[in-house]
């Protein structure tokens, strides 16, 4: 079966002065992540889509779907875990518990502040991850990548066609992925910041889908201000 798993467990600290998570701040009158769920619910290859949220967020993720998405047997809300990779573990744990894990299964993850994902990237994602086990969205490095060690002078400068930037979707096969995770030590999984990075340290290849220049993550004001323009272009056409 084919599962989709939105990441909603961050605390928007690059977001500033604000009194939520960044994933229910409105985007025309509406919480980015409705934007964001929607966006999957008009996809029928998925049997169901996990929302995992931060603990004390539950009622209201529960609530605001319930308010803008009406009643969704496809939908559920669970509890994230300490990290990115923890989240994804709960919802795969979510998936055992009710349906059980087949060789073949394969989730679909995806960033709550990402709304503006297409059917495109979702469905090459979904074919990908079928047929080579692990995917990674991403998009051409427009400028220099600088590397620095030590944040003061330039360590390297990678070649730019070489380089590309990272987004979401991310899709896998879920058994693969809990293999992988459980295979790493305690120090391996604190320096994980990226899931694909598991099936990396296992030699294993990442399959990469071409990601777009507007599938934008919203993680601080600036962000906001982008994609309520966005949102506004594409109302107004």
């Amino acid at each position: 079966m084919i599962y989709a798993e939105i990441l909603a467990g961050g605390k928007g600290t690059r977001m500033g002065n604000i009194n939520m998570p960044k994933q229910y701040l409105p985007l025309n009158n509406r919480p980015i992540i409705i934007h964001t769920i929607e966006k999957f619910l008009l996809n029928d290859r998925f049997e169901k889509i996990i929302i995992v949220s931060p603990k004390d967020w539950i009622i209201h993720t529960k609530d605001i779907i319930k308010k803008h998405l009406g009643k969704n047997e496809r939908v559920v809300v669970v509890e994230g875990g300490k990290d990115r990779n923890e989240s994804i573990m709960s919802g795969i744990k979510y998936i055992e518990k009710t349906f059980g894990i087949n060789d073949d299964d394969i989730i679909v993850t995806h960033d709550s502040v990402r709304p503006f994902l297409t059917h495109r990237i979702i469905e090459e994602n979904i074919d990908s991850a079928i047929e080579y086990g692990a995917v990674d969205t991403v998009i051409e490095a427009i400028d220099t990548i600088i590397q620095s060690e030590d944040g003061k002078v330039i360590s390297n400068i990678p070649v730019r066609d070489m380089m590309y930037q990272g987004q979401t979707p991310q899709s896998f096969n879920i058994r693969k992925l809990v293999t992988y995770y459980d295979s790493l030590d305690s120090a391996q999984k604190e320096i994980l910041t990226d899931a694909c990075k598991i099936f990396a340290l296992k030699g294993d290849q990442v399959r990469l889908v071409r990601g777009e220049v507007f599938n934008i993550k919203v993680t601080t004001p600036y962000d906001l201000k982008v994609a309520d323009a966005i949102l506004q272009e594409r109302i107004s056409r």
